[in-house]
């Protein structure tokens, strides 16, 4: 079941509107993805708010809970449906009994509040968010208002209502870079974000903490690591460069790219948020992590194996893989201790290397078609405005750029513009 709450806009704004809801068919030749856990559901949770449910690793935990547990939980997807949001993410449950569609904006507190008590919600997983660390630089007032205000809306109207569990999806970037070789940050470390949506992402949790001291809010708070997958809006570096690379077009690596990040697949991603609900203990904050770490150059390499592309040669690697300047400030790593998760029983149990063929083989069949023309999304630095993606105009070259000089080169995209309302996937 779908319910829109929509209000009335532009003669474009309520095509684009309209354009969400067409159903094109591409989500029928898609294959069905779940995570693989299976738990004996809980007696006090029925009725469970996914915020940011037609968003990325959002969609899977809907898929998931809405299949895996049809006479146990009903699942209430709770999107805006910005340009980074589809709705064929989650069109195979649309018949399923246990499953609704509420279209909403977390920062709307009538409409957080007309869901919750409708479902008679009892239980909310907090994904929806603006979560592209690129365009926090330019639109960090967006950035404020979605995730922490909206944060605070979904706390308020939970307190409300007298929801029993909320959990809130954070992001291993509050801790901020860690260096090569320190060891790997436990939930206890001290949170040092050093960008705009990270600092945005760790005053949220600033909230939730307050809420459970004053009000007694039942919460949890979830970090991960970087989530890979299919149905992964092609803004995020795995997606587009797969993208790039299926069209005949060279990857564009920010600065030299030496950064490494550590992925999780997201099978594995819904897993452990299926273990959290069933296992985590309230008040607690648990670390979703991986060991799957690699730097953004290498990754490229590893795409191109994938995808049969030669690339041994100088000249072969030259053709497929460019560079542009560097963000403002890109963190080196980023390094979390997974254990106090593992020791409720999750742990990754896909390898980079199979999560990686079932992800580019999905974006060859799938990447083109699934959000509608993603052309613009695909250059280094996108821009966006409202519910648009704007091509950037910034120079790509042949050979590694130094982060320092580049980064105060950089011309920040316009401030005036909200941009995406997703879940969290750095």
């Amino acid at each position: 079941m779908i319910v829109e709450q929509a209000n009335a806009g532009s003669t474009s704004g309520n095509a684009r509107r309209a354009s969400f809801f067409e159903d094109n068919g591409v989500w029928k030749e898609s294959p069905v993805f779940v995570g693989s856990t299976r738990f004996q559901p809980l007696p006090d949770v029925k009725n469970i708010m996914i915020t940011g449910g037609a968003g990325f690793i959002a969609c899977w935990l809907a898929r998931h809970l809405t299949l895996t547990y049809p006479h146990s939980y009903h699942v209430i997807s709770f999107d805006k449906l910005d340009y980074c949001s589809s709705l064929n993410n989650t069109r195979v449950l649309n018949d399923k009994r246990n499953f609704t569609f509420y279209r909403g904006d977390i920062t709307n507190p009538s409409e957080v509040v007309d869901c919750l008590e409708r479902y008679n919600v009892d239980t909310v997983f907090h994904f929806a968010a603006q979560s592209h660390v690129d365009l926090s630089f330019g639109n960090s007032y967006g950035f404020t208002h979605t995730n922490v205000y909206g944060t605070h809306v979904l706390l308020e109207s939970a307190k409300k209502v007298g929801v029993r569990r909320f959990i809130h999806i954070s992001t291993d970037e509050v801790y901020g870079e860690v260096k090569d070789g320190d060891q790997d940050l436990l939930e206890t470390s001290i949170l040092a974000p050093t960008n705009p949506y990270a600092a945005s992402k760790a005053a949220a949790e600033m909230l939730v903490h307050s809420y459970q001291k004053s009000f007694r809010l039942p919460a949890i708070i979830v970090r991960s690591n970087n989530v890979y997958g299919p149905h992964q809006y092609p803004e995020k570096i795995i997606p587009k460069f797969i993208c790039l690379l299926n069209r005949g077009q060279p990857a564009v690596l920010h600065g030299d790219g030496s950064p490494t990040r550590r992925y999780l697949f997201a099978g594995d991603a819904a897993d452990a948020f299926d273990t959290i609900l069933h296992k985590g203990q309230l008040g607690q904050i648990y670390n979703v992590g991986s060991h799957d770490e690699i730097s953004n150059f290498d990754l490229c390499g590893r795409l191109l194996d994938e995808m049969g592309i030669a690339h041994d040669a100088p000249a072969d690697l030259g053709r497929w893989v460019k560079y542009t300047h560097d963000r403002p400030f890109n963190d080196h790593r980023y390094a979390i201790d997974g254990t106090k998760l593992r020791q409720l029983g999750w742990a990754p149990r896909t390898s980079f290397d199979e999560g990686l063929r079932i992800t580019v083989e999905w974006y060859r069949r799938f990447g083109e078609r699934w959000w509608g023309d993603i052309s613009k999304v695909l250059s280094p630095f996108p821009i966006v405005a409202g519910d648009e993606v704007l091509s950037d105009k910034e120079p790509v070259t042949d050979s590694p750029q130094p982060a320092e000089a580049d980064a105060r080169k950089r011309k920040a995209p316009p401030s005036n513009g909200e941009t995406a309302v997703d879940d969290e996937a750095s």
